[in-house]
């Protein structure tokens, strides 16, 4: 057997041991994720460059967080509301007490979620090639908390959904904060109006 290889597969399999730990840290280490996943759907026949003014739905639940609000918004609907109203203004659209042109609705909740590592092999350790360096107690599933929220856009003449888009965020904690709801909402209306041919005729 050639010895002087042995030290070369040892410093490449400890390098790659180093960058497996740094790659399992970056997945699990962080409690609020930067990214916000987006998708959105709409009614491909309507023209949403005819949408000048909007306004709140009017059955819009009074409490987004399902609380015992009545008369009253939670903290979660007052940062929703605002959120969505600096949005809609940097977007050219303005707020109407009557008769607008579209409806906004939303609703949000908090769900426990599961993340398994991509490194995770099913054998008990990550990668394949690192057998007996994260023993018994190594985990591939990560719990967390995800922060879902979806804002609708309703036709106000024919009441009909013409857009929907949903957000969704790991979370640090129970709840929405102003920070997470600012990201979600700001990432949920970048994709709004939907390009395309149909969305801009």
């Amino acid at each position: 057997m050639n010895m002087t290889r042995i030290p070369q597969f040892l410093t490449r399999r400890a390098v790659l041991l180093a960058a497996s730990w740094l790659l399992l840290l970056g997945t699990s280490g962080c409690t609020t994720a930067s990214r916000v996943g987006v998708t959105n759907d709409f009614d491909h026949a309507v023209n949403f460059r005819a949408y000048k003014t909007w306004s709140w739905y009017p059955q819009q639940p009074g409490d987004a967080e399902s609380g015992p609000a009545k008369g009253y918004e939670s903290f979660l609907d007052k940062r929703l509301r605002a959120a969505v109203a600096i949005e809609m203004t940097q977007k050219g659209l303005t707020e109407v007490d009557k008769a607008p042109d579209i409806y906004v609705a939303y609703s949000a909740r908090v769900e426990d979620k599961q993340q398994v590592s991509p490194y995770y092999n099913g054998m008990g350790y990550p990668y394949g090639y690192g057998y007996g360096y994260y023993g018994r107690n190594y985990s591939p599933v990560t719990q967390y908390k995800a922060g879902t929220v979806v804002i609708d856009i309703i036709d106000a003449r024919r009441k009909e959904l013409a857009w929907r888009g949903t957000g969704q965020a790991q979370l640090n904690q129970n709840s929405i904060g102003e920070a997470e709801t600012t990201r979600i909402v700001n990432g949920i209306l970048s994709t709004y109006p939907p390009q395309g041919n149909n969305a801009q005729r």
